[in-house]
């Protein structure tokens, strides 16, 4: 908890710096009492978003309180100046773009959900217990299948995939899951860097244009050194054995359609790149598509399980798997006895997707207010783009990287592409450094408690450090700056 403290200080200072300046700036509200009052309920908001795990309470509540206060305020300030539609417009414009972005995540999260549902991930699992590889073997595995699926299935299901496997292969080999379960944080994290699929981040720097989907694929090697430098450094601390044999012995299936589905949600991904590619249109349009069609099998799915059950057709193993694997956390594995595509949409994590609403509308208030281009003044002006976006990372590992990736969209500093790809290679895989600095870090945490913890991830984060440095000297040495 005091860690906590530290840190929760810590970002507060990097955040009110700003504030202070923009005071000595006159500038017409950043220097005012409303505009200074904004930033201090950012800034309370995202002390109880840190301390989640302490306060249990969910990220999304106080970051949409605080979105809503801080335009009251903005509304406020505006009218008292005369000004009756500035706010309005600035507030439509930030609902715009989190529509986007929210029906696009909306799309991802139910083909993810539905291939859990279909038990795809848990056959994948299944398969690479049953292996009996040793535990050396089980670690390269886990983390260069994390680093590989995280571009399509996101950094988050994947880091949980991954560490249920360390997790169920290690037993009670505390030192390996450990080991075991950063190695699956950083590669996810990693992986997640090169692919507009693989992070929220790189998912709003797409859609912003920033980057072509084809100039993601620049960072591969950079992405590629950030995992493989500490995973080789913490290899050297797991035991030469090989694991206990699992006693469960069961082979796991996945349910009828689970393939179709996974070739749909791959078409899907490639309707939205060609759509926004070939046609100019957003991504989100080629998303909502796909995510029509799979409603659709879903109907058909629905149908057809019924029949085999009216039929007495369906096998007993469908629904042991079922009761199995719904044992293990990170899985959205309830019983559903007859498919239903809305059952599915409704386990997305939308306490996610409300955070997500929270920091855009937030964020975007304080940049109606000015504090955005005072910020891109006081950093990209001073310190120079390629040193500027090097530090987001490290504010990244304080704070969560949408707010700050946002942040970086809003401002807009004037960058070559190459250093937008800097900046999300950074945003990216920052939040490596500490266990609470990315997605699937906190979920781990909370998936291997008491083994997995901030202070056995801490005692990595020098190698983890060094993959960040030689990430972004590979990078400026490939992609030039």
């Amino acid at each position: 908890m005091h860690t906590l403290l530290i840190l929760c200080c810590s970002s507060l200072a990097l955040l009110s710096s700003p504030v202070l300046a923009a005071t000595e700036s006159g500038s017409p509200y950043t220097g005012s009492f409303i505009g200074i009052t904004c930033v201090i309920i950012f800034l309370i908001s995202y002390l109880f978003v840190l301390g989640e795990e302490f306060f249990h309470l969910r990220k999304s509540k106080p970051v949409i309180v605080a979105a809503g206060l801080i335009w009251l305020l903005v509304g406020l300030a505006f009218t008292l100046d005369g000004d009756t539609q500035t706010a309005a417009q600035a507030f439509r414009h930030n609902l715009l773009d989190y529509a986007e972005l929210f029906f696009f995540l909306l799309a991802a999260m139910s083909f993810i959900t539905t291939l859990e549902e279909r038990l795809v991930f848990a056959a994948l699992r299944a398969w690479l217990i049953a292996r009996e590889l040793t535990l050396i073997q089980i670690y390269w595995a886990t983390g260069l299948m994390a680093f590989f699926l995280s571009p399509i299935a996101d950094n988050l299901s994947t880091a949980l995939l991954m560490g249920a496997v360390v997790m169920a292969v290690g037993h009670n080999n505390v030192k390996f899951v450990t080991v075991g379960c950063i190695n699956v944080v950083v590669a996810a994290n990693a992986g997640g860097a090169f692919s507009p699929f693989g992070d929220i981040t790189t998912l709003m720097v797409w859609q912003k244009g920033m980057i072509t989907f084809s100039g993601f694929f620049n960072l591969f090697i950079p992405s590629l050194i950030n995992w493989l430098v500490p995973a080789c450094i913490m290899c050297m601390a797991i035991e030469r054995v090989k694991p206990l044999p699992d006693r469960r012995g069961q082979s796991r299936h996945m349910k009828p359609g689970a393939i179709p589905i996974l070739i749909l949600f791959l078409l899907t991904i490639l309707l939205a790149i060609s759509s926004h590619g070939l046609l100019h249109l957003p991504p989100v349009l080629g998303m909502m598509t796909g995510l029509g069609v799979l409603k659709l099998y879903g109907y058909y799915l629905s149908r057809f399980e019924t029949d085999l059950r009216d039929t007495g057709h369906i096998h007993n193993h469908h629904s042991e798997n079922l009761a199995d694997i719904s044992k293990m956390k990170g899985d959205h594995t309830d019983v559903i006895r007859r498919f239903d595509i809305f059952k599915v949409v409704e386990r997305s994590s939308w306490d996610t997707l409300m955070f997500f609403y929270g920091v855009v509308m937030a964020v975007g208030g304080l940049s109606t207010l000015g504090y955005l281009t005072l910020l891109s003044d006081l950093v990209y002006n001073n310190l120079g783009p390629t040193l500027s976006n090097s530090l987001i990372g490290l504010l990244s590992a304080l704070v969560d990287n949408i707010p700050v990736m946002f942040a970086v969209l809003t401002m807009q500093p004037d960058m070559s592409m190459n250093q937008w790809l800097l900046v999300t290679l950074t945003a990216g895989v920052g939040g490596s450094l500490l266990s609470i600095g990315s997605a699937a870090g906190i979920a781990l945490m909370g998936q291997a408690q008491g083994v997995y913890t901030f202070y056995s991830h801490l005692k990595w984060s020098w190698a983890i450090g060094l993959g960040y440095i030689l990430s972004i000297a590979a990078h400026l040495w490939i992609n030039g700056s």
